[in-house]
């Protein structure tokens, strides 16, 4: 409908299964779905009889004739949306020229347009919905695919609305969309469990690789200015707490105020804190230059189980 940017007033189906559920004669059940769509634009469905190929007129000798025009060899491309703009293109191309008569298609469309229906407001919602429960992992299954959620929805039920490449996925008033995946896959993303591994430092140093690469810069320059700083095991202690902070704080004010500190070249904790908290920033203290050249270790936190042991070189 968004092509011909109008509804037409009657429409000649085959009896497909997408708009058919049970047919008794002239008594037809339609699906849930097509009597929704018949409600959104309020056309009039025509179903052809079954065996009666002349109900359709030259219907199926034209899909054949644009089947061997457009589809043949069969289109190939990335998504299928890029496919589709690759046909449309096509198709407009070839209803631009001129027939016998010295008029080209979108002619006679347009003069038949102002007899269609208005498009609505709104564009029909043609995603399959489906009702979810999120286990306590916050994981749901959906057409034999599993997804991760965020960790806040455990236990919850949710809806989702699946597409052809997407899915939305929504559960009380919050949503996101993920891409499609094959019946058996396992579709995980890190960034909807921050709090839980706010809590677990050693999954955060497990995972690392695949948390740093979803959340991308500058947590990645992070993470190796802490490893070279504390070590892994360390590092991803102060990790999980950053990580914490941005549960609280949110992605986008934790990412900004990590820029504008990282970029001295250190990672001052304090400073970070101060950016969250939108305190004025405080110049440095000026160092003499006898002490410039001077150069403290950083200490880490195993140092000070070796200073408790006792135990002396």
């Amino acid at each position: 409908m968004r092509v011909f940017g109008a509804v037409p007033r009657r429409v000649v189906y085959d009896n497909l299964r997408a708009a058919v559920k049970r047919r008794v004669g002239i008594h037809v059940e339609y699906t849930d779905r097509f009597r929704a769509l018949m409600s959104h634009y309020l056309f009039e469905p025509c179903l052809a009889r079954p065996g009666q190929g002349h109900d359709k007129g030259g219907v199926e000798s034209r899909g054949k004739g644009l089947r061997l025009q457009h589809l043949t060899p069969i289109p190939v491309g990335k998504t299928l949306a890029s496919i589709s703009e690759a046909l449309l293109s096509e198709i407009d191309g070839v209803a631009q020229k001129e027939d016998r008569e010295g008029k080209s298609i979108l002619e006679r469309f347009r003069d038949e347009k102002g007899c269609m229906l208005p498009l609505p407001t709104e564009p029909f919602e043609a995603r399959h919905m489906v009702m979810v429960s999120v286990s306590k992992q916050a994981l749901v299954k959906i057409e034999g695919a599993t997804y991760s959620v965020p960790s806040h929805w455990a236990r919850l039920h949710g809806t989702a609305y699946v597409g052809v490449e997407d899915i939305r996925i929504m559960c009380y008033g919050e949503s996101f969309t993920v891409s499609r995946q094959r019946r058996g896959c396992r579709h995980v993303r890190y960034r909807h469990y921050l709090s839980a591994l706010a809590q677990k430092p050693q999954a955060v140093r497990q995972v690392a690789p695949e948390l740093l690469e979803e959340l991308g810069e500058p947590y990645g320059r992070l993470w190796k200015l802490l490893v070279r700083t504390y070590g892994e095991r360390d590092g991803a202690r102060v990790m999980a707490k950053l990580l914490g902070v941005m549960v609280d704080h949110g992605e986008d004010a934790v990412g900004k105020a990590l820029c504008e500190v990282l970029g001295q070249g250190r990672l001052d904790l304090l400073a970070l804190r101060s950016r969250l908290h939108g305190e004025p920033r405080k110049d440095p203290i000026p160092v003499p230059e006898p002490l410039g050249s001077y150069q403290v270790d950083v200490g880490q936190t195993t140092d000070y189980d070796w200073l408790l042991s006792g135990e002396r070189p």
